[in-house]
């Protein structure tokens, strides 16, 4: 479980402009997709909430 919760803070941290650009739309589309899954899932409320956050920095990103 920590293990999953410290890449999901990895991946949190380095979700930024330069690094959305090295994906594409359709990538960043499907990332969002799985971490859905993982919101959704039955993760801990920590794991629960990054896949939430990043997925809304994704998303944000997006448009």
């Amino acid at each position: 479980m920590d293990e999953t919760l410290d890449l999901l803070d990895t991946l949190l941290d380095g979700v930024s402009e330069p690094r959305l650009k090295l994906i594409s739309a359709d990538e960043a589309r499907a990332l969002i997709v799985l971490l859905g899954l993982l919101e959704e899932g039955d993760q801990s409320e920590d794991v629960r909430r990054a896949a939430g956050d990043m997925r809304f920095r994704l998303g944000s990103r997006l448009t």
